[in-house]
């Protein structure tokens, strides 16, 4: 059997697809590639979405679930599981099997911010984890692209070493909003809008307990960084959540500085699939290591395929 995409990732997740079907009970055929990303997201008939985990990251995927159904408890618009188990893969993989959501689009950034203030006001569950170190996930793609041929030696050292002084000042933060239940990667590409105007969160593998400036920084880069939105929207997403502005705290620098490593190393894994893309990654490269003048800085959206909620910047 043989998917029809031509899509490099998409076919090299195909038989996990295939697999964790099989193991589930479920039949495989006719899947279709949603989004090929940290995640592999695929859809399948019955209206069920399957995502594959990056090796490594099982215990993240049964964690998900274990909030999904939590946040149903709670009454938070999110996606929700068909599955109550996880299926383990090879390479310390799981999959994932996810209620396919009504027809939407991308949600809007007061979206991200009306499901924010719901999640944050909620008292933290046994299961989630403390976010002690958000700068890893970026120091993990550093170690998987080192030789990939993407960026020089020279700024793939920096990289390593900035990583390293982001996670040393995380540990310094100054005091901010009490701790609270995180999404973990609370951007409007990870909310759905139905054509009802009902928001829902989406990619809930990061979540955990910390910081609730964590995931407000993810669209306040969009303002500060990539300038790929206007200030009275961004007024429209703070004033959403409850006025409070983000930039405005102490460790702002900090927190954007690990999203902007996090949104350049994304970008150089993309480039491995997508040789066309590493001039935007070493872009990003450039930006970070004061090459190309102060913020925004203009950064173009690397590719998704059709299908997905939308191109990640």
């Amino acid at each position: 059997m043989t998917v029809s995409t031509s899509d490099v990732a998409a076919q090299a997740t195909w038989p996990l697809v295939v697999n964790a079907c099989r193991m589930a009970g479920l039949d495989p055929k006719g899947a279709e590639p949603v989004r090929i990303a940290d995640n592999a997201i695929w859809s399948i008939p019955g209206n069920i979405i399957v995502r594959v985990t990056r090796p490594g990251r099982r215990a993240a995927a049964h964690r998900e679930l274990l909030t999904a159904q939590w946040l149903a408890e709670c009454g938070v618009p999110a996606v929700r599981p068909a599955l109550p188990s996880a299926v383990d893969l090879p390479e310390d993989r799981a999959a994932t099997f996810w209620e396919r959501l009504p027809d939407h689009t991308v949600g809007r950034h007061e979206d991200v911010a009306r499901l924010l203030r719901l999640l944050h006001r909620l008292p933290a569950p046994d299961h989630l984890l403390t976010l002690s170190d958000p700068a890893a996930k970026a120091r993990t793609r550093l170690e998987a692209v080192q030789h990939a041929g993407v960026t020089s030696d020279g700024d793939m050292a920096w990289l390593v070493g900035y990583a390293d002084e982001l996670a040393v000042a995380w540990r310094s933060l100054p005091q901010g909003l009490a701790p609270a239940p995180l999404h973990g990667d609370a951007w409007a590409g990870n909310v759905a809008r139905a054509h009802d105007g009902h928001a829902y969160l989406l990619d809930l593998d990061s979540a955990a307990v910390g910081a609730p400036e964590w995931d407000l920084t993810s669209t306040a880069v969009k303002v500060t960084t990539t300038a790929t939105i206007s200030a009275a929207e961004y007024e429209r997403y703070v004033n959403a959540y409850g006025g409070y502005d983000v930039t405005e705290y102490e460790g702002f620098e900090v927190m954007r500085g690990i999203r902007e490593l996090r949104m350049t190393t994304y970008a150089i894994q993309t480039a491995i699939d997508h040789p066309h893309t590493a001039d935007e990654a070493r872009h990003r490269v450039a930006c970070l290591r004061g090459l190309n003048g102060p913020r925004p800085w203009t950064w173009t959206a690397v590719p998704h395929p059709p299908g997905s909620p939308g191109p990640i910047v």
